[in-house]
């Protein structure tokens, strides 16, 4: 499905160039599949999941309009690699800024996300004068694919949970000859960059984060358990419990069955139409947000149809439905709590977040916060949603730290 141009040498950790071409066989083939699904019958409540109208919508749209090869000449004007750390091949992007002394920085996705949730940063990122900021804005920008995810390989044992992919993307910095650098994430990205801080390694100078693992024990212990609510909390904590608590009791049964039984999910292997509603049901916000986008066109944001399905269509391709579930299955971590975080770090809180932390939980969370902002519009896919805020949240949260290491 995929070639690597220029491979040389037999040493799996080298940098090998990666070039992506999806033979268009198995373009035809998708369009076959979702022309012959076989549908349900309509819901009989709207709250019963993904919308029988929402699907047919996108799979109109994706059979007979959406054309995966404008992404894939996107992905490939842009260097990619795969490296080989742990056993396990990684790809990502890596993309160096003309200005010498851009500040490193490692961007890590979540589910049910890829690489392609972040191209709409990376030249704002790395070209700043361009883009309404300073050379002194500018950033080296590295996106890997998680094991299991996009164009990575598929771990055959078990063991990769978010602790081993921080380490591994600690290898990979390095790997790349950065001897310092930041890191940023939600969601899964969320947690591994946190572990990433943890681990401890001097190269790390702090961390970003859109989704901070702040919520406290006794918070998170009623979030589970439907309540009494904890004493003591502040209006803004109470309205935060609430919110975590509506997800939890309603829309959390996808991370519940990835994590328990992901290999049982065989529809989402394959049906594209199964697929696809499996990743966009990921919480009611987001997906409503989704459905309005193929329904009638609403605007979400930056985010299109084919951002959807540029990411959709990138996990029927590479088989990863399954594989990137597993992701749940491995995780013994709290999702929300601190993890003991004790470098720098950047809070950016946007309000249709799952855990949108008010400043009160990210300052016990990380004691050494050097950002927080609460941001007005954006949600759970915030550099597919919000791109422009996004880039201008890691200027300001990483700009103490450039300051304060004279980077």
């Amino acid at each position: 499905m995929t070639e690597v141009a220029h491979q040389t040498g037999s040493d799996q950790t080298a940098l090998r160039p990666f070039h992506v071409h999806v033979p268009e066989a198995e373009l035809t083939e998708l369009r076959r599949r979702i022309h012959a699904t076989r549908w349900p019958d309509r819901e009989t409540d709207a709250s019963q999941g993904v919308q029988l109208a929402t699907m047919q919508a996108l799979a109109r749209y994706w059979a007979t309009e959406y054309d995966w090869r404008r992404v894939e000449a996107r992905l490939n004007a842009l260097p990619q690699f795969l490296t080989e750390i742990d056993g396990v091949d990684i790809h990502f992007l890596h993309v160096r800024s003309q200005h010498d002394d851009a500040l490193p920085l490692i961007v890590s996705h979540g589910w049910p996300g890829s690489v392609i949730e972040q191209l709409k940063i990376i030249e704002p990122l790395t070209q700043p004068t361009a883009h309404g900021g300073k050379a002194s804005d500018a950033f080296h920008v590295v996106i890997p694919h998680m094991p299991g995810y996009g164009f990575s390989g598929k771990p055959t044992t078990t063991g990769w949970d978010p602790v081993r992919i921080a380490r591994a993307w600690i290898v990979l910095m390095k790997r790349l000859g950065y001897q310092r650098f930041v890191a940023q994430g939600g969601d899964w990205g969320g947690v591994v960059v946190d572990m990433m801080a943890v681990e401890g390694a001097p190269e790390l100078l702090g961390i970003h984060t859109n989704m901070p693992g702040a919520v406290p024990a006794d918070v998170w212990k009623a979030v589970q358990s439907g309540g009494p609510v904890p004493s003591g909390l502040s209006d803004e904590e109470r309205q935060r419990y609430e919110q975590m608590q509506g997800w939890f009791a309603k829309e959390v049964a996808y991370a519940l069955q990835m994590g328990l039984r992901p290999q049982t999910l065989y529809g989402i292997a394959d049906s594209p139409v199964g697929l696809a509603a499996w990743m966009i049901d990921h919480d009611l916000l987001s997906y409503q947000a989704i459905a309005r986008l193929f329904v009638d066109g609403t605007p979400y944001g930056a985010l299109t149809r084919d951002d959807v399905l540029d990411n959709i269509t990138l996990s029927w391709l590479t088989t990863t439905g399954i594989s990137a579930g597993r992701l749940y299955w491995e995780n013994t971590l709290p999702f929300f709590a601190p993890k003991g975080v004790s470098i720098p770090v950047a809070v950016s809180v946007f309000p249709d977040e799952v855990d949108a932390a008010p400043r009160s939980w990210a300052e016990r969370a990380y004691p050494k916060l050097i950002h927080y902002n609460q941001l007005d519009e954006g949600g759970h896919f915030a550099a597919w949603e919000q791109p422009k805020l996004l880039v201008e949240e890691l200027r300001a949260g990483f700009r103490p730290l450039r300051k304060s290491l004279n980077f």
